[in-house]
């Protein structure tokens, strides 16, 4: 698993995960292919008990969320890590649709959730 960036743990008890195996059956792919994922920065783990988990929020019923990979790229252009990242992530907002900016990317509101990635950078 070297070479998988992680984000420290920061969800809440209540948020849903995924282990490495169960994200690979969701989406129809290898776990080498979760794996290769995590790595480009298209979702983002967490490390429990020694192993990775990725937020169930990330993933939709045909695959992951859009905009999610370049949400992440974005903020990774801010300067944020990982865990930055996944805090901001699930974050509480009630002026976005969705409460929380995975959410509002998951009722597509993508856009919004960019531009205010992208305001903060500056």
């Amino acid at each position: 698993m070297s070479g998988i960036p992680v984000a420290d743990d920061v969800l809440d008890a209540d948020v849903a995960v995924l282990s490495v195996p169960e994200v690979a059956t969701a989406l129809n792919v290898s776990a080498n292919k979760v794996r290769q994922m995590l790595r480009d920065g298209h979702l983002i783990a967490v490390r429990r008990k020694g192993e990775l988990y990725v937020p169930a929020g990330f993933l939709v019923k045909d695959g992951v969320v859009k905009g999610l990979a370049g949400t992440i790229t974005v903020l990774a252009d801010a300067g944020f890590s990982r865990t930055e990242m996944l805090r901001w992530l699930f974050a509480a907002d009630e002026t976005l649709p969705g409460t929380t900016p995975v959410n509002a990317l998951r009722t597509s509101h993508g856009t919004e959730v960019k531009r205010r990635a992208q305001a903060m950078a500056f």
